[in-house]
């Protein structure tokens, strides 16, 4: 059979030699679409706690996070090296000088060799993106932009603040200076057909993107998406396993086969969900993409 996708272990292992782990940094950044200079209440979906580790703690230093992260995974893997990842909300929205204090503070400690920089396509500059440009010649940089979806529509009904355009300008002014490109899509969200899911890979397909990372939706407590989905949950489909195992195996048909697939799905906390959940982790789910598959395959 061949290969159905690219791995994100593919990916590292063009530019680094042995065994890479991310560690996850809250810098305590907030986001444009919560404090009101885009709006208010966040994205409709969002809930921060549902992906931020329990080590990734805001009052601890860039350093500390780092150190503690590095504790955690490295007494198994003594000689692994890290990649610093700047996760927890819009990790450029913050004066140039605040943000180049993190990401050099996070470049001094050892054996972390690059940086991962999580962040909304409307946060990036020019003048930030050709710091980042200078920084990529001497070690990994990559930004990994939330476009959720293609689909202006869906971007509207989640009150994501921004447009897909601003996605594709924000994806070619990264790679324009050479740094990796990441992206993140939620597959599912209310009223999108499983054509526009699908399409959506063709769309992705077509910019510099080097990474992309998916997930199924989930309804997260708290979150005005809980309150849209109590009052008409006719407009989601909530996937099982399979079902959604059989989407993506299409949507990876579609995707250029140089991108990698760094995630499949996104398993939050329990107490977390208004749903219920799968209770798989992304590796179980990839156990599930390959039968589903081969038995496609096979048909």
């Amino acid at each position: 059979m061949q290969k159905l996708y690219k791995t994100y272990s593919d990916f590292l292992s063009e530019h680094f030699s042995g065994k890479i782990q991310k560690i996850a940094v809250n810098m305590g950044m907030s986001c444009p679409n919560r404090d009101g200079t885009i709006g208010k209440g966040g994205c409709t979906y969002c809930n921060n706690l549902s992906f931020v580790p329990e080590y990734c703690r805001p009052d601890l230093t860039v350093a500390e996070q780092l150190e503690q992260g590095k504790l955690f995974f490295g007494r198994k893997y003594p000689q692994m090296r890290y990649l610093a990842y700047f996760q927890a909300y819009s990790n450029t929205y913050a004066p140039l000088e605040v943000l180049k204090k993190h990401y050099e503070e996070a470049l001094m400690v050892d054996k972390i060799v690059g940086l991962v920089i999580a962040t909304r396509p409307d946060c990036v500059s020019e003048e930030l993106l050709d710091y980042l440009g200078e920084l990529s010649q001497r070690c990994f940089v990559m930004v990994e932009y939330g476009v959720e979806s293609c689909t202006d529509r869906t971007l509207k009904r989640i009150n994501r603040g921004h447009d897909f355009a601003c996605s594709v300008k924000a994806i070619k002014c990264t790679a324009k200076r050479k740094i990796h490109v990441g992206v993140h899509l939620i597959l599912g969200l209310p009223g999108e057909s499983r054509k526009e899911m699908l399409n959506q890979a063709d769309e992705i397909s077509a910019l510099p993107v080097d990474v992309v990372k998916l997930h199924q939706l989930q309804i997260l407590k708290g979150t005005r998406m809980e309150k849209d989905y109590q009052e008409s949950s006719s407009d989601f489909h909530l996937f099982s396993p399979e079902e959604y195992a059989r989407l993506v195996v299409e949507f990876l048909q579609k995707l250029r086969s140089g991108i990698a697939v760094e995630r499949f799905t996104n398993q939050s906390p329990p107490h977390l969900l208004a749903t219920e959940g799968w209770g798989l982790k992304n590796h179980e789910f990839v156990h599930i993409l390959i039968r589903v598959a081969n038995e496609s395959q096979g048909s």
